[in-house]
């Protein structure tokens, strides 16, 4: 839910594609557009990895995993730290103001308001 102002997006795609080049990821595309970039890569061991900046700049990382078997998976031990609201309507926006990734972003408080 971090504000990542278009001026950040650019560097945080090459921070995460760094990271996933130097951990053995597959690049699998690149999209450069300037509003919706996004980077695509693939694990050695089959799962297809995504950042996306979306509407807004919502950013997002998608997972798709390869096939699996059916496994019993715990709780989370940790709160959402995003406001979720079944009943919503509008997709939520980034409210929280980053000193580094909000760089640039005008009409962002410290508080998400």
């Amino acid at each position: 839910m971090t504000v990542v102002s278009a001026e950040r997006r650019g560097s945080l795609l090459g921070v995460v594609d760094r990271f996933w080049r130097r951990n053995g990821y597959r690049m699998t595309a690149i999209n450069n557009d300037v509003e919706f970039p996004a980077i695509y890569a693939k694990t050695q061991d089959g799962f297809q990895v995504t950042l996306i900046v979306a509407d807004k700049g919502q950013v997002h990382f998608d997972v798709d995993s390869p096939c699996v078997r059916r496994s019993e998976v715990a709780d989370s031990t940790s709160r959402a730290t995003a406001f979720l609201d079944p009943e919503a309507r509008l997709i939520p926006r980034p409210n929280i103001h980053s000193d580094f990734w909000s760089a640039g972003a005008a009409g962002v408080s410290a508080t998400g308001s």
